[in-house]
This record gives C-alpha cells, sequence and structure tokens, in this order.
C-alpha cells in the first residue's frame, strides 16, 4: 500500500475540498452564471469557486510558493526560486456543464521548471490520480503502470477534437488527416473531454495512448508526470520533450508511442 508524502496528502485535501461544492453544482448548472472566455470555451462559477477554494488550501500549507492558475493567472512566490503550484480547478468544463460526468481537478508542482508532483483528481469517481517524481504514479492505493498492448490494432487511443474557436481551419483539416491516419490502424478512438483525466487514463492502462494539439500547461502538467511515473512516453508530435512548452502532446506506452508518432505524421 502507498504511503501518501505530506505534499500529496496536501493536493488531496485541496481537491476534495473544492469538489464538494463542484458536487453540489453538477446537475444544476442551469442555475449556475456562466461565461465566455472565447466563442466556445465557457467559465462557469464553479470553476472560480473551486479555484478560490483550491488556492486558499495550497497557500495554507506552503505560504511561500507561486501559482499558475487556469482563471486567476500567475501569482509570484517568496522568491524566484520558489516552486509554482500549476492548477486547473475543473478540467472539462463543457462536460460539466452538460451534465457529462467527466471532469477533473488537476494539480502540479513545478520546481525550478521540473514537474515534480502532481494529482488528478475526479470527483465523480472518488478517484485520485498521484505521482512524484522517481517514486512512481497511483490511484488512489493502488501502483500504475501504462497497458503492456504492443499492437495498434489492440488498442484503444484518446485525442481531443478542435472546435469553434480553437485552431484555424488548417488545424481543423490536420484534425481530421490525423484521425483518417489513426482510424484504420487501431482498436477505436475517445474523445472524453477532459485532457488531465485522459492522460491520467493513460498511466492507469485504460487508454493506451492520447494525442491533442494546443493544450495548456494546466491541462497536462499533472497528466504529463503520471503518464511516465506509470512508465509511459510524452512527447510533441515531433518527438521532442517538449510538450510542455509546446501544448502539442503525444503520449502512449514504450512499445506504441513511435508507431502512433508514425500514423500521426504519415
Amino acid at each position: 500500500m502507498a504511503t501518501r508524502s505530506a505534499l500529496i496528502n496536501v493536493m488531496q485535501k485541496a481537491s476534495t475540498a473544492a469538489s464538494r461544492g463542484m458536487l453540489r453544482d453538477f446537475g444544476e448548472t442551469e442555475n449556475l452564471q456562466v461565461s465566455r472566455k472565447g466563442p466556445a470555451d465557457f467559465v462557469s462559477r464553479a470553476d472560480t469557486n473551486a479555484e478560490r477554494v483550491i488556492k486558499a488550501e495550497l497557500h495554507k500549507a506552503r505560504p511561500d510558493w507561486g501559482f499558475l492558475m487556469e482563471e486567476s493567472g500567475e501569482t509570484a512566490g517568496a522568491d524566484s526560486d520558489a516552486p509554482v503550484w500549476i492548477v486547473d480547478p475543473l478540467d472539462g468544463t463543457t462536460n460539466f456543464l452538460h451534465g457529462i460526468p467527466q471532469f477533473a481537478i488537476s494539480i502540479a508542482v513545478m520546481d525550478k521548471g521540473v514537474i515534480t508532483a502532481g494529482s488528478v483528481f475526479d470527483p465523480i469517481r472518488n478517484e485520485l490520480f498521484y505521482a512524484e517524481r522517481g517514486q512512481g504514479a497511483y490511484l488512489n492505493e493502488r501502483r500504475l503502470r501504462v497497458s503492456g498492448r504492443r499492437h495498434m490494432s489492440e488498442s484503444l487511443f484518446g485525442t481531443g477534437i478542435p472546435f469553434l474557436g480553437r485552431g484555424t481551419e488548417d488545424d481543423h483539416k490536420q484534425f481530421i488527416h490525423e484521425l483518417s491516419n489513426v482510424m484504420p490502424r487501431c482498436a477505436g478512438i475517445r474523445r472524453y473531454g477532459a485532457a488531465a483525466l485522459d492522460m491520467a487514463w493513460v498511466a492507469a492502462g485504460r487508454l493506451d495512448g492520447f494525442w491533442e494539439h494546443g493544450l495548456q500547461i494546466w491541462d497536462i502538467a499533472a497528466g504529463f508526470l503520471l503518464v511516465r511515473e506509470a512508465g509511459g512516453f510524452v512527447s510533441d508530435f515531433a518527438s521532442r520533450d517538449k510538450a510542455l512548452e509546446t501544448g502539442d502532446v503525444v503520449t502512449a506506452n514504450p512499445t506504441l508511442h513511435a508507431e502512433l508518432l508514425r500514423a500521426l505524421r504519415s
């Protein structure tokens, strides 16, 4: 059984506290105050309430650390070397607002440019995925490993589909091209609508791989560490270790990663 560190306990406590209001609001979305950041990019009262609760909990535990948060942006730490909390308070807002039970709270720690800890909490299923650098990845108390599938023909992949306001017409055509390359080679493709959970599910072996363009660091920082600590590969589309910088992510188990990249680029 995994013994959670003090840091993971802080992240769990913040996620659990934020999830209480989120679960109360879920299913009552017609009563929620909702605004738009972009043409189809929504922010609800649930996002902002969750972020406020998470920030208060994390600041109480580590008062000198900085923040990079989806809704409120960047807050400097006590000094330039202080670790930074990277937080997506509600990954899957569009699912949430449509009553679809697929969303999560994502928290990561970046220390001197390196992701050192991460958690993805699914409040609907009460599943906490977490990892620390060099310590492995876990789901609740169970050690995680990426899937052992060796052939794309047996494998299930997740992705994200461009939508209104996200990407250009050329980006949309590029996605259709990628989809048409991967579809004939694999056992199935899923679009669940919460990238942090998609990456956590790759770490757990539920998905064999995942790809998406144009994500933000708070979408992927925790999932990035989860996959790596579960034995998987994460890169950008050029097979470089720049996914956190570019927001373009390709992740899979070690056997399938190169084959998925080839299919996406062919």
